[in-house]
């Protein structure tokens, strides 16, 4: 294992899964994810403090405050009378891209049928709720000036992790 730890510059590879309260995964990254810590990357800035000093092997757990998914939004609820659903997504769980009056699409998933009527919830699961973030370090590398301004590291594909 590298003598490398987490710190601003470096190229990180990371695994993750994000749980809600009650510990189910609600999204999870198997493949090797690569950024560049403390370089504006995108990375939740919770999750890139809890891994600074850490080396590769470690787990670290993090906590994402409510609203870091953004907030539940009423009117991205919409409850439909089934029949006006196609067959295909007439259970709970299934997800349907639904496109807006101006072109924008937005992902919904049934979240309840009942009574003949079906709701769909465009909010990200997460939204207005509490996570937590559990991340394997993978690999730590100094990264170059180039990586450094874009964010990413430059690797195409994943690097070797043995």
């Amino acid at each position: 294992m590298s003598e490398d730890v987490v710190c601003k510059h470096k190229v990180v590879y990371i695994r993750y899964s994000v749980l809600d309260e009650a510990g189910n995964v609600m999204g999870q990254q198997d493949m090797p994810t690569g950024y560049v810590h403390g370089a504006g990357s995108g990375l939740f800035d919770e999750i890139e403090q809890s891994l600074d000093g850490h080396r590769a092997g470690d787990r670290v757990e993090s906590i994402l405050p409510a609203g870091a998914f953004g907030e539940r939004n009423p009117e991205l609820v919409i409850e439909e009378d089934i029949d006006n659903v196609p067959p295909q997504i007439r259970y709970v769980g299934a997800e349907a891209d639904l496109q807006n009056d101006s072109g924008d699409v937005l992902t919904f998933r049934v979240t309840a049928i009942a009574d003949g009527r079906i709701t769909l919830d465009g909010n990200n699961p997460m939204a207005g709720r509490v996570a937590r973030c559990v991340t394997e370090i993978l690999s730590i590398r100094d990264a170059t000036a180039d990586e450094i301004e874009s964010g990413f590291p430059a690797e195409q594909g994943v690097p070797n992790l043995h």
